[in-house]
């Protein structure tokens, strides 16, 4: 009987590890190489933490309301930061083990330690207790992430200056803190230090907070964020930072002068590309230093592959799952390919937003004047049920076809809902077959059941003018 095939995989992030169970699950041996700990930037500095974090001021939030509820709260709630840390710690900590339980149920060897392609079958390993090691294999999965950009106009010290690993930590809450960068990230830590007590500035250097999302979700959040009283300061950039007695001043590029207490920089990330011999097998990058890889997930060099952050697709921890999983595929010999076209996502700001397909904007730009549906969540009995009344639900269909070219949510429950228009999208569902799907009440799925009725004027709980 053949040896399996060995592949080893530089990375346990989101794409990293999940590339090593789904390889160990069709029948590989395999070894994964990673210099921290399980979980990559999502687990410990991105995507749980910061939902951690954000769940209780979005509790906050509710008790707020709860005297309108019929609720006596016997004082008013306040936020412990210290205690927010402890918790969101625990709750990383638990899915390391989980990670680490699953890859050695599957018997997936992890090696720690610093990797570095020697060959395009060979990566030398610098481990943690000082050793060096060799390890050969029949395929290479690069699954090493991105990581916040040294920008030396803003001298990060993790305390008056922060990137988001630093601002994760709370370590103080600011009276006055500026957010430099209006992107996902940016929007996320608003709410959290918003919520929190600071009064925050976003200054962003596109026209409009968010600027990759649909326009219409784009201006409800800043309408949201400027009720929780957000400063936005679109089409802005930062030209100088200065720490004063009083706390940092900075000049904006059209003169203005801001004074905060501390700043967090939010301004995008660099693919870690540097440092794992990639020069030495000729691995080819991009304009933007990220690797390029083909729809198997293949390098220019035969049996050499990448994934995640790194490859700078779409930097979000479910598409590296996914690319993970088609680079095993097509090292096992089973041809796979990745599609981008249906990838849902969710922002969680206060309220959250959820997405998928293409806006209105992008589908304009291709010539197509789209049928649209809307539906607000202040129409929703389940929404009026809970109090939790802000929030729309945006569907875009061809106007041919009626097929699903796009859906934009934004309120409670939001990220999740939103995977039903995926599932559409998924299986070019028409517009009108998830309108006449039965939905259970009361629940949030009919807010998407009326917003789809919309897309052809027939939602019931919209209330309309006859022509």
């Amino acid at each position: 009987m053949p040896s399996p095939r060995h592949i080893a995989i530089l990375g346990a992030g989101p794409g990293g590890y999940v590339a090593a169970i789904r390889a160990a699950q069709l029948g590989a041996k395999v070894t994964v190489i990673e210099n921290r700990s399980l979980g990559g930037v999502c687990l410990h500095w991105g995507c749980i933490p910061s939902k951690a974090l954000l769940s209780v001021v979005e509790l906050g939030e509710k008790l707020k309301k709860a005297h309108e509820l019929g609720l006596q709260l016997s004082q008013p709630p306040a936020y412990i930061p210290s205690q927010m840390v402890e918790r969101k710690n625990r709750v990383v900590g638990g899915l390391v083990k989980g990670i680490a339980t699953l890859l050695k149920q599957w018997g997936v060897s992890h090696v720690q330690g610093t990797g570095r392609l020697v060959n395009d079958r060979t990566m030398r390993v610098s481990c943690a207790d000082g050793t060096e090691t060799s390890i050969q294999a029949d395929g290479i999965v690069i699954a090493t992430g991105s990581s916040a950009p040294a920008l030396p106009m803003f001298p990060v010290d993790g305390y008056d200056v922060m990137t988001s690993r630093e601002a994760l930590e709370i370590p103080r809450v600011p009276d006055r803190l500026l957010i430099i960068g209006g992107g996902v990230e940016g929007c996320e830590f608003a709410s959290l230090y918003a919520g929190l007590g600071s009064h925050v500035t976003v200054v962003e250097m596109m026209s409009r907070l968010l600027p990759l999302e649909d326009k219409e979700i784009s201006a409800f959040i800043e309408r949201e964020l400027k009720k929780r009283k957000v400063r936005i300061m679109a089409g802005h950039s930062v030209k100088s930072i200065e720490k004063t007695d009083a706390g940092i001043s900075t000049e904006l590029t059209g003169g203005e002068r801001l004074d905060c207490d501390s700043i967090l920089v939010s301004v995008g990330r660099r693919c870690n590309t540097n440092g794992i011999g990639l020069e030495a097998v000729g691995v080819k990058l991009g304009v933007k230093g990220e690797i390029e890889v083909d729809g198997r997930m293949e390098t220019n060099v035969p049996g050499v592959y990448a994934i995640g952050d790194v490859v700078g697709k779409a930097m979000l921890a479910h598409v590296a799952s996914a690319q993970g999983k088609v680079a095993v595929d097509n090292i096992m010999g089973n041809v796979k390919t990745i599609n981008y076209d249906v990838v849902p996502a969710g922002i969680f700001t206060l309220p959250e937003i959820g997405r998928v397909g293409l806006t209105e904007g992008q589908i304009r730009e291709r010539g197509i004047d789209p049928k649209i549906g809307r539906f607000r969540y202040n129409a929703l009995g389940k929404a009026q049920a809970v109090g939790d009344t802000v929030g729309l639900v945006k569907i875009l269909a061809d106007p041919q076809t009626d097929r699903v070219l796009g859906a934009h949510l934004v309120g409670s429950h939001a990220a999740d809902l939103v995977h039903e228009a995926a599932l559409a999208m998924q299986f070019n569902a028409k517009a009108r077959d998830v309108a006449d799907m039965i939905h259970a009440h009361p629940t949030h799925a009919e807010a998407l059941m009326e917003a789809f009725e919309d897309v052809d004027g027939m939602a019931i709980h919209l209330a309309r003018k006859r022509s």
